[in-house]
């Protein structure tokens, strides 16, 4: 049996009714009982993770267009980063990425290069987007 499973299963009995979706790699994918949920829900394609788990899911870049029909159906969802074995709620799994973007946005400025008018529009463009936050 999976390591995932094994916690899908502690995690079910904490909260059976949360749905939960595990980053994994570049994709979100549920298993088991919530992956026959999520498929039937949003008509996503079911596969095997092993002989006997199912599992369906879809790539992190379309997190946001499937966080609208989630909670639109009012889905109790929780997102689990198995990579930092962190559980989040999803509006801190957005928030969290929104912020994490941020602050990679502003390390990478080059401040030798900027004009003062470039600099002015640079904070007021972090402004805009920490309000967004």
């Amino acid at each position: 049996m999976s390591k995932l499973f094994l916690l899908y299963g502690n995690l079910k009995k904490e909260e059976p009714n949360t749905l939960f979706l595990f980053k994994s790699g570049i994709f979100f994918i549920a298993i088991d009982k919530d992956a026959i949920s999520l498929s039937k829900l949003l008509n996503l394609k079911l596969t095997n993770l092993n002989n006997t788990i199912l599992k369906c899911g879809f790539p992190c870049s379309s997190l946001d267009k499937y966080l609208v029909l989630l909670k639109a159906h009012n889905i109790n969802v929780k997102i689990i980063d198995t990579t930092k074995n962190t559980t989040y709620f999803l509006n801190e799994y957005q928030e969290n990425k929104n912020i994490k973007e941020l602050l990679d946005f502003i390390n990478n400025i080059d401040i030798n290069n900027l004009s003062v008018s470039e600099a002015y529009n640079l904070l007021e463009d972090i402004k805009n987007k920490v309000k967004q936050i």
